[in-house]
């Protein structure tokens, strides 16, 4: 694999800083110097909306996906890497026809932990960006992960998943060691402590999504 620099990733742009999945956090984590900005993406009441959940979604006034992503192509926010979270089924085709029309698809990174999502992503796009997103044990179970560590890892090596985004507990020296086996890439979150951000980057990583990126100072 060739050599790759530890990416700064905002969670939600930098949420901690201001509202998630907001243009004024996008900027946040502009200023403060990320490589990647999250965001979540779901369908509500026929739009595409920026929302993590469906409580959220409901509460309204969520940015909409084109108006995030007419914000993002701006020349500024040229070098970031776009991490497009996608919560449900069914909006696949309607994302990426918006990434393609913003001139970003190819800026993108699709992630989600639901494999159907990705599945259908890659039928329609084979040359898109995706990763697998791995969470807590309530989550995995949720979406029947069981063996999630060597399912994730067949997965990498047949070239199903560009990366492993994992929720940082689950992630150890060994991990990194398979992923990178692989030649696949593996990202931690969330994390929102300085010290445990520089315990990772030393595991080797290649790259942590926080909530407040000025923890990577």
């Amino acid at each position: 694999m060739a050599a790759f620099e530890f990416q700064r990733i905002g969670h939600g742009g930098a949420s901690a800083l201001a509202p998630a999945n907001t243009l004024a956090s996008f900027d946040a984590a502009l200023e403060v110097g990320v490589e990647v900005i999250e965001f979540d993406v779901r369908a509500w009441n026929g739009r595409l909306v920026l929302a993590h959940t469906q409580f959220h979604a409901r509460r309204g006034n969520c940015l909409e996906f084109a108006a995030a992503l007419r914000h993002l192509r701006a020349p500024r926010f040229a070098e970031v890497t776009l991490g497009v979270d996608l919560k449900r089924t069914g909006c696949e085709a309607a994302v990426l026809q918006e990434l393609r029309g913003a001139g970003l698809l190819e800026r993108a990174l699709v992630c989600s932990q639901v494999v159907p999502i990705l599945d259908r992503v890659r039928e329609l796009e084979p040359d898109v960006r995706t990763a697998i997103s791995v969470a807590g044990r309530v989550a995995r179970a949720s979406h029947r992960w069981g063996d999630w560590r060597r399912r994730v890892l067949a997965g990498l090596a047949e070239r199903r998943w560009d990366a492993l985004m994992a929720q940082y507990r689950l992630i150890d020296r060994g991990l990194v060691e398979d992923v990178c086996g692989r030649e696949a890439h593996l990202y931690g979150w969330t994390v929102n402590d300085r010290a445990r951000i520089a315990a990772l980057r030393a595991l080797g990583v290649h790259g942590v999504a926080t909530a407040d990126p000025r923890l990577f100072a």
